[in-house]
């Protein structure tokens, strides 16, 4: 199985950036998708970003231009840049990874992490 462990949250002023990173190990894939994901007290949870194992990403509307993510194949660790960040963005934010774009997108993934909270003070 596959084991995520999130990192990097913390509280943070608006406008400010915080970097997460994702850490995967175990029996990790040689092509997959891994996705962000948040959520917030009372919300559903929310797409945020996603990216295979070629680069390719994937974006909501509500963090394109402020956020971005990556991924480093050989430590097997996705990144999310978290740049002008909105007390909107608070969240408990999760990562996921499967083989599938369909899969992942759909908040469907079998691997998550146990979440890593952000939270934008105005």
């Amino acid at each position: 199985q596959v084991r995520l462990v999130e990192s990097g949250g913390g509280l943070v002023q608006a406008g400010g950036s915080l970097r997460l990173s994702c850490a995967a190990s175990g029996r990790t894939f040689s092509r997959d998708a891994m996705g962000w994901f948040r959520q917030a007290p009372g919300k559903e949870r929310e797409f945020v970003a996603a990216i295979n194992w070629r680069g390719t990403t994937y974006y909501a509307d509500s963090v394109k231009g402020r956020f971005t993510t990556a991924r480093d194949n050989a430590k097997n660790t996705v990144y999310l840049q978290m740049n002008s960040l909105k007390p909107e963005d608070t969240a408990v934010y999760y990562c996921a990874v499967d083989e599938r774009w369909s899969t992942v997108l759909a908040g469907r993934s079998h691997y998550w992490g146990q979440g890593t909270q952000v939270t934008v003070s105005s």
